[in-house]
């Protein structure tokens, strides 16, 4: 695994985006998370993007959930900060200054599939659909045997603390707001609870702060 792009949102590019997707099928570490994603494909019967190659896949130590993958993860088919969104390149810029290493990340969404239908603008996830997307939530702490802490980003991956608690007792879970710029931009005390939870994470990993 490589430490990644200096700068976000380069998956913009359809070439970086091949070249990607050719790193994940050969990724060992990322293998049990395709399997996986191919599980809920396959049961939700719904578009499930894939774990970015570059980051940790089944050894990271840190796992961060969002809420679901946004309508434009349609242009990529993985959830990444190198996605061309400014929710991505909001995470990419927050990791990046807590001093995280990508090898220790996994990112991932509470709700693994994607909600919208083609064409439809971003929305929450639906109680039934949060419901069914518990079940998928044990089988991914299992894959991750090395894991130390996770962060949980918005309200809906928020709710997950219980699940988490049962899947892995006294587990250090961290609750951050969503980097979605519409989040962000609405006080200065977002960005810098972000920041502050990722500060928190880090010292779970032995990062100096």
């Amino acid at each position: 695994m490589s430490d990644g792009p200096a700068a976000p949102k380069t998956l913009v590019d359809p070439g970086a985006v091949a070249a990607r997707h050719a790193l994940a099928e050969a990724s060992a570490h990322l293998a049990p998370l395709r399997a996986l994603a191919g599980r809920i494909r396959a049961e939700q019967d719904r578009p499930v993007p894939e774990a970015d190659p570059l980051d940790g896949g089944v050894a990271a130590r840190l796992l961060l959930l969002l809420e679901t993958p946004g309508p434009a993860t349609g242009r990529t088919a993985f959830v990444s900060r190198d996605n061309p969104t400014g929710t991505a390149a909001n995470l990419f810029r927050f990791l990046d200054a807590a001093g995280i290493p990508r090898a220790d990340t996994l990112i991932w969404n509470a709700v693994p599939w994607v909600i919208h239908a083609p064409g439809a603008r971003n929305r929450a996830p639906r109680t039934a659909e949060i419901r069914a997307a518990r079940a998928y939530l044990p089988p991914l702490v299992d894959l991750m045997p090395d894991l130390a802490v996770v962060v949980l980003s918005g309200r809906v991956a928020q709710g997950l603390a219980p699940d988490l608690a049962a899947s892995r007792p006294g587990l250090p879970v961290v609750a951050v707001p969503h980097p979605s710029p519409t989040y962000v931009c609405t006080s200065p005390a977002v960005p810098a609870r972000i920041a502050a939870g990722l500060a928190e994470a880090a010292r779970h990993l032995g990062i100096p702060g």
